[in-house]
């Protein structure tokens, strides 16, 4: 330590040189506080770190992603940790005698002002001179933008500049060490990934592989790579679609495979059914084989997407890996990924990015939501992490449609980032209009033709191909307004034997038409069921397994046993290999109406019992009222799609007996969308669409809205905050348990779970390894149901769940942030959800949780 020349800002407090001061603490085996690694020791591992991820990707992919000096971007993200500030709150973090020198006047509660350390590395990044874009993608290492404007490096709050001058000390120590300079970064979109390889090499250097300071880092770099799943993923070679999936392709199939030969977009509309998940599959096979790519994501539609393509997508990794591929065993056993995987500080249980969800972006094969995929386009808390977890893969969107502008404006930005990133894009959509195909793709198009691929690679002009389609399925359609007589129907039909599906818009109506239908289906000997996504993880698995079973080729020996029904919401109609013989649908867009369609008499060969019929019936209202008043016509589904377009798809569906499919798909999505004069009503809610009202956003300020949060410039949002899907109202989990017990003899906490089982939630994090404590959150998680946060238990305090140990768990969010935390609710046995120790679960209603009807509001 020595102490500054008279006159400096920082006189009254002395200097630590770049080598002495500590990066973190360290936790010893009998419990004491130490300096942990130097902020040198930790910059040049986590540089080293960043260096040997860069050297698994594919030599072509590597050498056009990521620019030389990349590493020392990574290992800069630190050098804001030699300052006054954070010296003095790591020694204060330190058991009293750690030996470390006091600072005389240094207030470490100052750091908030400047988003701590990570502030003081952007600017001194800056006055070293960096090049463009590396001082922010040091600020930015822990998920946000630091507030840092009109401040200097040199300020006295940073020590003044002799301080500076110890970080551009560091900073040449560091290039010394790694052999590198700054790299001259070419685009924002490279910015970004280079800011998310900072961060995931940040999180493993900070992990259990490098804590203790006494034990040698270099030999350990391969093995913390390996324990995060960072391992290049091999394929077998040379093999055929047919040896892949068991059957020769169809013509759409082999002509996408021929057109996705190399990185770019591909679209390939046709209709459901045909198998567009086995050629994007086979296509990216390709690519992975050729070293084009280094892993796929398969992006659902959302959330509410059934679990089985996890199930598909792992028996086609299971035909394609090579044998001795690492990745088969993480893939092939459920949860294995966030079990067996060591992915450092920020994702460890009880860190935001512990969640599959999340963690899935980084892994080279990972089934998740487009939600996940959007949010590395948009300027949220490490969207940056999920923009270079995708770089370089195949990524896969499954189910895109025409509807939905918010959504629309950032897909279309997602789209182009990843063509920046030198990934493989194939859309999957049976319906989109042609005017959304070319906003999509970025270009002019003309064909008309479906099943259609437009293929558009890097740095080539759009192709169209159209695609041969010889079979027509004729579809019986009726428009009913009587709910009980589609009742009548469904009941009639499965005490017949047949398979029936009804499909309603919202899980409240779900559950009502399921208690409607349940007890009248159990005396007819009818088997009847409910699927939505207000079910906890273990609950829906099994209903799943069960329901998706016996409608799936799986079922076909049951199939005649006994009639059944299943009553779902959008989880029935995206992303699922389901048969019915007859489907009731709630009204909704064209679109989707087309989707759940695509569950209807799916399969040539599937077994029906004597008398059944390919038909739909639609629960909609009569078309003049509908225009006059769609909120009061069309009910709650009014609130869930615009009434303009609910109006615009009656007046296509309406008068129609019979649809032939795949045919009638392109025209009805066309006379659905296409721009058009509107008088009367059907102006206001037009105008409604487009500006708004007081109850609902219009289109214009959806997409500003999608824009501000994909502006670089704007405030970092949160991840709770961070919408995906425009909608009034967040959403959030909640935890349900049927009893929470402290017991302070053994200072842990006993849970127990809705089945009946108990565990035990340490409160003290040393209590557990690593592994064991994943193995409890993942139990713990499969305990969670996301609600909309108008429905949800009242929240906990925040330090309540931390007294019964929640936060070693889960993340519960950064109240400086306002971001959603954990809620918690008890389930009695009579199946009504109360609050901690008789605390009042919600303000205005009684909730419960069934496993055969999931979380609901009960009038009072």
């Amino acid at each position: 330590m020595r102490r500054p020349k008279q006159g400096n800002a920082s006189a009254d407090s002395a200097i630590v040189s770049f080598d002495s001061c500590p990066a973190k603490t360290f936790a010893t085996s009998d419990g004491r506080t130490l300096a942990g690694r130097s902020v040198f020791n930790h910059c040049r591992i986590v540089g080293e770190i960043a260096r040997a991820i860069v050297s698994r990707y594919p030599p072509g992919l590597r050498a056009s992603l990521f620019p030389e000096g990349a590493p020392l971007v990574a290992a800069g993200h630190d050098i804001g940790k030699v300052s006054p500030t954070f010296y003095e709150k790591l020694r204060r973090a330190c058991d009293p005698d750690a030996a470390l020198p006091a600072l005389a006047g240094i207030d470490p509660a100052l750091e908030a002002r400047w988003g701590g350390h990570p502030g003081v590395s952007q600017l001194a990044a800056v006055a070293a001179g960096a090049p463009a874009f590396v001082p922010e993608i040091l600020g930015q290492h822990h998920g946000f933008s630091p507030p840092v404007a009109g401040r200097r490096a040199a300020d006295e709050v940073f020590g003044g500049a002799v301080w500076q001058q110890e970080r551009e000390r560091l900073i040449a120590a560091l290039k010394e060490a790694l052999q590198t300079d700054w790299p001259q970064v070419g685009s924002a979109a490279q910015a970004r990934l280079l800011a998310g390889l900072t961060s995931v090499a940040d999180w493993i250097g900070s992990g259990e592989f490098f804590e203790d300071p006494a034990l040698v880092w270099q030999p350990r770099i391969a093995q913390a790579l390996d324990a995060a799943g960072f391992v290049s993923p091999a394929v077998k070679p040379g093999l055929s679609f047919e040896q892949v999936f068991g059957f020769a392709p169809r013509a759409a199939q082999r002509q996408l495979i021929e057109q996705a030969a190399a990185p770019g977009v591909y679209v390939l509309e046709a209709p459901m059914g045909l198998g567009k998940t086995e050629a994007a599959l086979y296509a990216a096979y390709r690519m992975l084989e050729r070293g084009q790519a280094w892993g796929i994501y398969f992006a659902l539609p959302t959330q509410l997407t059934s679990n089985k393509i996890y199930e598909r997508f792992g028996a086609f990794l299971g035909a394609a890996l090579a044998e001795d591929c690492p990745h088969r065993s993480l893939l092939l056993h459920g949860n294995a990924w966030l079990l067996d995987t060591e992915m450092g500080e920020e994702g460890r249980p009880g860190g935001s990015w512990f969640q599959q969800g999340k963690r899935g972006l980084l892994a080279p094969f990972a089934v998740g939501t487009l939600d996940q995929a959007l949010m590395a386009a948009m300027n949220v808390k490490h969207g940056f992490v999920r923009a270079f977890g995708l770089a370089g893969k195949v990524v896969i969107l499954d189910e895109i449609h025409t509807y939905d502008a918010y959504t629309g404006t950032l897909l279309d930005a997602l789209v182009d980032l990843l063509r920046q990133l030198q990934c493989t894009v194939i859309v999957l959509s049976a319906t989109l209009n042609r005017e959304r195909r070319g906003q999509l793709l970025d270009c002019e198009l003309a064909s008309g033709d479906y099943p259609l691929i437009t293929a558009v690679p890097a740095g080539g002009a759009p192709v169209e191909v159209a695609v041969p389609m010889d079979d027509q399925q004729q579809v019986a359609l009726r428009l009913e307004r009587e709910p009980a007589a589609a009742l009548s129907e469904a009941l009639e039909r499965a005490q017949a034997g047949q398979q029936v599906l009804w499909i309603e818009n919202t899980v409240a109506e779900a559950q009502a038409r399921y208690l409607d239908l349940a007890a009248r289906a159990a005396e007819l000997g009818v088997a009847c069921g409910l699927l939505h996504s207000r079910f906890t993880a273990d609950d829906r698995q099994r209903l799943e397994a069960h329901w998706v079973g016996l409608f799936g080729k799986d079922g076909w020996s049951e199939r005649r046993r006994q009639g059944r029904i299943l009553i779902g919401t959008q989880v029935l109609e995206q992303s699922l290999d389901i048969d019915a013989d007859f489907l009731v649908s709630r009204f909704c867009p064209t679109d989707m109406l087309l989707q759940r369609m695509g569950r209807l008499w799916r399969h040539a060969d599937t077994p029906r019992v004597a008398g059944a019929c390919c038909e739909v019936w639609l629960l909609a209202p009569e078309p003049q009222a509908a225009v006059e008043t769609p909120q009061q016509a069309f009910g709650a589904s009014a609130a869930v799609y615009s009434p303009y377009v609910l109006c615009r798809s009656l007046e296509v569906w309406s008068g129609r007996e019979r649809l032939e499919l795949p045919g009638d798909i392109r025209p009805l999505i066309e006379a659905t969308y296409a721009a058009r004069p509107e008088t009367g009503a059907m102006a206001r809610w037009l105008h409604e669409l487009e500006k708004g009202s007081r109850h609902r956003l219009g289109w214009q300020a959806l997409r500003q809205l999608a824009r501000v949060a994909l502006a670089e410039d704007g405030v970092t949002l949160p991840e709770s905050k961070a919408q995906t899907r425009y909608s009034e109202t967040e959403s959030g989990e909640v935890l349900l348990l049927r009893d929470l017990l402290p017991l302070p003899e053994q200072q842990a906490s006993r849970l127990t779970l809705l089945n009946g089982e108990q565990v035990l939630l340490p409160w003290q994090q040393g209590r557990l390894s690593r592994r064991e404590w994943r193995c409890l959150a993942a139990r713990l998680m499969r305990q969670v149901v996301k609600v909309r946060l108008a429905d949800a238990p009242l929240p906990v305090p925040l330090d309540t769940l931390r007294k019964f140990g929640f936060q070693h768990c889960f993340y519960l969010g950064r109240p400086e942030d306002d971001e959603a935390v954990l809620r918690l609710a008890l389930l009695d046995e009579s199946g009504v959800l109360h609050g901690l120790q008789g605390a009042r679960v919600h303000d205005r209603h009684s909730l419960g949780y069934r496993d055969d009807l999931g979380y609901r509001l009960i009038e009072d």
